[in-house]
């Protein structure tokens, strides 16, 4: 398991910035070579392949090197852990407060809660 929160730990790390997580709506679409995953931002080529790099350790995108041109593609697999993740987080609240709620339904008709 620390390895599987690893993965998880930098998949988050991944998508917590705004850049990374247009450019996983991007990727959403289709490949798209760095230079076209550039043109919307106004930042220096570096950082976009800073922030490229982390998306790639999160393994939320792969790239590969064709010639001269590098191109991105999206990672769904590591991207649906996550979702995987957030939904189990969100099932074991819902029932938790689906438990709350019942017990405070029975304490208020018992006269325990005014």
């Amino acid at each position: 398991m620390p390895n599987h929160s690893a993965d998880l730990d930098n998949t988050f790390r991944a998508l917590a910035d705004p850049t990374r997580r247009a450019v996983i709506a991007r990727l959403i679409h289709g490949p798209a070579s760095v230079s076209e995953l550039a043109e919307p931002f106004d930042m220096a080529m570096p950082s976009l392949m800073q922030h490229l790099r982390v998306l790639e350790d999160g393994g939320l995108i792969r790239s590969a090197k064709h010639g001269r041109v590098r191109t991105c593609h999206i990672e769904p697999v590591q991207l649906q852990r996550a979702q995987d993740w957030i939904a189990s987080q969100r099932a074991l609240w819902e029932s938790r407060l689906g438990r709350l709620d019942e017990y405070l339904k029975t304490a208020h008709s018992d006269g325990d809660v005014p």
